[in-house]
Parts: structure tokens; C-alpha cells; sequence
């Protein structure tokens, strides 16, 4: 049974699934702070089993969706995350949902779903 629990404290259940979720994971699986995850389609309005590996302090969403202009991330970043070591915002924009980085690229603004660190 311990095993059992230590299975289940590494999973966590979302509902419902939308596509903004499901790229907003994308972001933060690709920076490493979940694993891999599942979205169970039920026919109604589907589930999402997410691997937690324990890398995840706080993940917020900011409703409601503020704009973000290219020159406001950094003074955004400073007022949500840490330190500027670690943790993203998330934004959608125009080519995608994306984390601040990635739009400072793209050099693009958005809007912000939220943050991870």
C-alpha cells in the first residue's frame, strides 16, 4: 500500500480539458516541471492525468487575461515569479501560447494566462 501511495501523490486529475490547458502543460513539460500527461476523453468534457516529478513550487492563473506588451514582461516577471533565475510566465499570443522567453524571441506580446516556478 505504500507503493499505491506514492503513486497517487505523483498524479494529479484535472477536469474539464480544453486546448488552452493542454498547450499551457505543454510549456511547463517542456521546461521540466511536470512529466508526461494524459488527457482521458469521456465524451463529455475529457480529464487530464498529469505526472507531478516534484519539481513544481506554484503554478498560477492570472484572470483576468491582462495584456502584455513586449516591454511590460520584464516588469510583469518581476511582480509574479521569485527571482529571475527561475519560473516562466505564460503568455497566448499571436504565434501560440508561450512562455515569456519564447516571446521576447519572437519579440511579440500577448496576453497572460498565468505562471510556473
Amino acid at each position: 500500500s505504500d507503493v499505491y501511495k506514492r503513486q497517487v501523490s505523483t498524479q494529479s486529475t484535472g477536469r474539464p480539458s480544453s486546448r488552452v490547458i493542454i498547450k499551457f502543460l505543454q510549456v511547463m513539460m517542456k521546461h521540466g516541471y511536470i512529466g508526461e500527461f494524459e488527457v482521458i476523453d469521456d465524451h463529455r468534457n475529457g480529464k487530464i492525468v498529469v505526472e507531478l516529478i516534484g519539481r513544481l513550487n506554484k503554478c498560477g492563473v492570472i484572470s483576468p487575461r491582462f495584456d502584455v506588451s513586449l516591454n511590460q514582461i520584464e516588469s510583469w516577471t518581476n511582480a509574479l515569479l521569485p527571482s529571475r533565475q527561475f519560473g516562466y510566465l505564460i503568455l497566448t499570443t499571436s504565434y501560440g501560447i508561450m512562455d515569456h522567453e519564447e516571446a521576447r524571441r519572437k519579440h511579440t506580446g500577448g496576453k497572460l494566462l498565468g505562471f510556473c516556478y
